[in-house]
């Protein structure tokens, strides 16, 4: 039986001077479950080819972003019955983009016909194992969109486990260059070889090392990179929908605790960073205390060498925030994203960019 999980009083609380007017259409998104989406591997097959491979399983296929058509929704399975009608009304369909009125990523047709696949199917399918696609959720894919990793650059994957991003910077970089994928959890490693492997990534190294030693050590040893990611240990108020035991586990004391370890973790990031270079820091949680003030600390920290940098998502961005809990936070917050479940019909998450001045 399918366990319900309550959410807290304080993260209630919280999550409606977040989300004011908004936080009733927030609660009725969490009740539903997340599309099915995959990332194609550029690296192994083009999307074209792999969207005729899985069409030709009868699973229904739509690329919501016009601009990234390595990234899919499978909406489901078309019923033999329904296969020639569905097939007309793709034909007539043009493909396009995610809705500028409401943000919210949707399929192109009317679902008609369509079944379910079946549990663990996109998991077990040949094109998977062989390494074409990556499951993966579609907010999760956008920290590497404003990344914008280039050939031949080299690149810092702090947090990499369990290789979602990794193979998505891995297949942008065309497996030239260089990435340092580091994770302290010898589980989580196995785990991030096994998916760099079945990927076929060949440009990255795979470090074991908590992220502040790492980062310390390189400076020593004056390593600088081109690019990093810094996809931050949080609370993952932004995962509710796929992992409702994210209600359980919350706790206020445990947000306070990620915040200390993000400033530290992005603090010493930032020292290994080129001048020129670009950081892209990212969480799965709403709460401002791990996101926006993780930012403000950093701009005080490195005022003078240190810019945030507008980035253009393929989704509906919202503002970061300039004030919470009687605090103040420097008005340059306001470039980061804030996404959200109910506007885009993905989990939740924040991502905001940075270069190095000096």
């Amino acid at each position: 039986m399918k366990k319900n999980y309550e959410p807290k009083p304080l993260f209630i609380e919280r999550m409606k001077l977040l989300l004011k007017k908004d936080f009733e259409k927030y609660q009725e998104t969490l009740k539903k479950l997340p599309v099915k989406s995959i990332r194609v591997n550029t690296l192994k097959i083009s999307p074209e080819k792999l969207k005729k491979r899985l069409e030709n399983k009868d699973w229904k296929i739509f690329q919501p972003w016009k601009n990234y058509p390595e990234v899919m929704i499978v909406e489901g399975k078309i019923n033999n019955k329904n296969k020639v009608k569905d097939k007309k009304r793709s034909d007539k369909k043009v493909e396009g983009s995610v809705s500028n009125k409401s943000g919210l990523v949707e399929g192109g047709g009317d679902g008609g016909g369509l079944t379910n696949l079946e549990p663990g199917e996109l998991g077990r399918a040949l094109e998977h194992i062989l390494g074409y696609y990556y499951i993966q959720e579609l907010a999760s894919m956008l920290p590497i969109i404003a990344l914008n990793p280039k050939e031949n650059e080299k690149i810092l994957d702090l947090c990499a486990a369990p290789g979602s991003k990794t193979t998505q910077i891995a297949a942008k970089m065309k497996n030239s260059g260089l990435i340092i994928a580091n994770e302290i959890n010898l589980g989580r490693i196995k785990i991030l070889a096994s998916n760099l492997e079945r990927c076929g990534v060949i440009n990255t190294i795979i470090t074991r090392k908590e992220g502040r030693a790492l980062c310390n050590k390189l400076k020593q040893l004056n390593f600088r990179f081109d690019k990093i990611l810094l996809d931050a240990p949080c609370s993952g108020e932004g995962t509710l929908r796929s992992t409702p035991a994210t209600y359980s586990m919350w706790n206020f004391k445990t947000i306070k605790r990620l915040s200390r370890i993000q400033k530290q973790l992005f603090e010493t990031a930032f020292e290994i960073l080129e001048i020129g270079g670009e950081i892209v820091y990212s969480t799965c949680t709403h709460a401002p205390e791990e996101n926006e003030e993780v930012i403000d600390y950093v701009f005080e920290k490195f005022k003078g060498k240190i810019s945030i940098e507008q980035i253009s998502l393929p989704i509906k961005c919202r503002q970061g925030i300039t004030q919470w809990d009687n605090v103040n936070y420097n008005k340059e917050v306001k470039k980061a994203c804030r996404i959200y479940p109910e506007d885009n019909n993905t989990e939740g998450f924040f991502i905001a960019k940075f270069k190095k001045l000096k």
